[in-house]
C-alpha cells in the first residue's frame, strides 16, 4: 500500500517508537521567539542543560513588539521584559536572533519561507499554533507548548502520536475576486472549526496546485483554525522556483540535488486516508465571517444564518450579541472602523502587492482607520523599493513596520472596544484584537476595498 506525503515525512524523522505509546520525533527546525521561549530558557537553566543543536534554532522578535519607531526603548513593560529577555537568553546559548533592527527580522512564520529556512520535507515546530504555515512547501510543521519547547532546545526531539490523515480536494477554476484566504475561510465554514480535530491535512487538487507559494502559505497557516494539528501542500515546480535563490537554500548543484529528493514528496496513487473531502472551486465567493471562531463564516453576498456549523444556539447567540448582529443580518455593506493588513496569514509582499493595486490613486473612507504592516523586514524593504508604502499613504493608509501587531493586540496596536475591524489576521475569537474588538476575517483584497469604502464591500462589484 502507498504512502501519503505525511507517512512519507513522518516515517522519515521516526527516532524510535514507544511501545503502546508515541514516536520519538527528529526536528529539523525549531523556531522561537520571545512569547513561549523565556520558560523553557529558564528549565534548562534550571536543570544545567545546554541548547542541543544551536545550529537548528532560529529567533527572532515577532509578537511583542511595537510597529511604530522601533529604534526607540519599547514603551509596554512587559512586552519590552519579554524582547529583552530573548535577546539574552540568546546571547547567552548562542542562538541566531533576527531581533528589532535587524535586516532579516520579522513574523517568525514569514521569514522562514522568505529566507530559505524552510524546505520540503522538513520536520519544523515552534511555539506557536500558526507554524502550520510552513506546511505549504511540503514539510510537516505545526506548534507546541512552551514545556515541548523546552524538550526540542535540550534533545531536538519531541514525543508526539501520529495524527490520522485528512485530504482535502479542491478543484476547478477560481472566480474573479476569490484569493486563497476565501478559500480556507469557504472550507472552515464547511466543516467547522473543530472538523479538523485529530487530522493532519493535506491540501490537493487542482486549484490548490495553481496557486503561488504566499496563497499555498494562507491555506496551510489556518488549517489550525479547523482544529487540524497542521496542513501541508505536495511540493512542486512552484516550490522549488520560490525556494531558489533564498539566502539559506542549497545553492547550484546542491540546489539540484535536493530536487530530485523533493520530488518524491508526494502521496502515492494507492494512499489511502482515513477522510477525503472534496470541492468544487467555482462554489467558492468571496467569504467574510461574522462570529467569534473562524468557522462562523458565510459567502460576502448571503445573510448571517440561524446557526452555525458546530455551535449550540446559546453560544451561537452569545458569539452574535458579542458582535452587535443578528442573524438574517447582511454584512455587506455593513460601517467598518478599522481595517488591518498583516500578520503571519497575509503580510507577505503578493498581498500588499494585491492590496495596494486596489487602492491606487484613491482615498480611504475618513472615518476608517487602515493600517498595512509588512511581515518582515525584508518585505517592507520590496514594498518601499516597489513605492507600495507610498501608495498606501497617499490614500491615508498607516504602513508600518514588522510584527504581529493587531492580530493578536499583545503590543500596542489594539482595536478598541465595539469597533468593527475588517482584518486579514487568522483568529476573530472575543478580544482577540483588543478587549471588546469585533473582527471581521477577510482577504486582503476584501481588507483594501472595504477600507476605501468605509463599509464592508463585494471587490467583485470593482472589478
Amino acid at each position: 500500500m502507498g504512502k501519503t506525503l505525511f507517512d512519507k515525512v513522518w516515517d522519515n524523522h521516526i527516532v524510535d517508537n514507544i511501545p503502546n505509546g508515541p514516536s520519538i520525533l527528529y526536528v529539523d527546525q525549531h523556531l522561537i521567539h520571545e512569547v513561549t521561549s523565556p520558560q523553557a530558557f529558564s528549565g534548562l537553566k534550571k536543570r544545567n542543560i545546554d541548547v542541543f543543536r544551536k545550529d537548528k534554532t532560529v529567533a527572532t522578535a515577532d509578537h511583542n513588539v511595537p510597529t511604530l519607531n522601533q529604534h526607540l526603548p519599547i514603551q509596554e513593560e512587559l512586552s519590552r521584559n519579554q524582547v529583552e529577555t530573548l535577546t539574552k537568553n540568546c546571547k547567552e546559548t548562542g542562538i541566531v536572533l533576527y531581533g528589532l533592527g535587524h535586516k532579516y527580522q520579522g513574523i517568525v512564520h514569514v521569514i522562514g519561507p522568505e529566507l530559505g529556512i524552510t524546505q520540503p520535507g522538513m520536520t519544523i515546530v515552534c511555539g506557536d499554533s500558526h507554524t502550520s504555515t510552513h506546511g505549504a512547501f511540503g514539510s510537516i510543521a505545526f506548534g507546541i507548548g512552551t514545556s515541548e519547547v523546552e524538550m526540542v532546545l535540550a534533545t531536538q526531539c519531541l514525543l508526539q502520536n501520529k495524527p490520522k490523515r485528512m485530504k482535502i480536494e479542491i478543484n476547478g477554476k477560481l472566480n474573479k475576486g476569490v484569493f486563497s484566504k476565501d478559500i480556507i475561510l469557504y472550507i472552515i465554514s464547511k466543516i467547522s472549526a473543530s472538523g479538523g480535530t485529530g487530522y493532519f491535512i493535506e491540501f490537493a487538487g487542482s486549484a490548490i496546485e495553481s496557486l503561488s507559494m504566499e496563497a499555498r502559505m494562507t491555506i496551510c497557516n489556518m488549517s489550525i483554525e479547523m482544529g487540524a494539528r497542521g496542513g501541508m501542500i505536495a511540493p512542486d515546480e512552484i516550490t522549488y522556483e520560490y525556494i531558489r535563490g533564498k539566502e539559506f537554500a542549497p545553492k547550484n548543484e546542491k540546489f539540484d540535488e535536493s530536487v530530485q529528493k523533493w520530488n518524491i514528496l508526494k502521496s502515492d496513487e494507492d494512499a489511502v486516508f482515513d477522510k477525503v473531502l472534496k470541492f468544487d472551486a467555482e462554489d467558492i465567493e468571496p467569504m467574510i465571517t461574522y462570529g467569534t471562531n473562524p468557522g462562523m463564516g458565510i459567502k460576502i453576498s448571503e445573510v448571517i444564518p440561524n446557526s452555525a456549523v458546530e455551535n449550540s444556539d446559546e453560544s451561537f447567540k452569545k458569539s452574535l450579541k458579542y458582535m452587535g448582529l443578528k442573524s438574517g443580518d447582511k454584512l455587506l455593506n455593513h460601517k467598518i472602523d478599522y481595517v488591518f493588513i498583516g500578520s503571519c496569514t497575509n503580510s507577505r509582499i503578493e498581498d500588499l502587492r494585491l492590496s495596494a493595486k486596489i487602492v491606487k490613486g484613491k482615498t480611504k473612507a475618513k472615518h476608517v482607520n487602515a493600517w498595512v504592516i509588512p511581515g518582515s523586514k525584508k518585505v517592507e524593504k520590496l514594498a518601499i523599493d516597489e513605492g507600495l508604502n507610498k501608495i498606501f499613504m497617499d490614500a491615508g493608509f498607516e504602513f508600518r513596520q514588522p510584527g504581529c501587531s493587531a492580530c493578536l493586540a499583545m503590543n500596542e496596536d489594539k482595536i478598541p472596544k465595539e469597533n468593527y475591524c475588517v482584518s486579514t489576521s487568522n483568529r476573530n475569537f472575543e478580544g482577540r484584537q483588543g478587549p471588546g474588538s469585533r473582527t471581521f476575517l477577510a482577504s486582503p483584497v476584501t481588507a483594501a476595498i472595504s477600507a476605501l469604502n468605509g463599509c464592508v464591500s463585494d471587490i467583485r462589484e470593482y472589478i
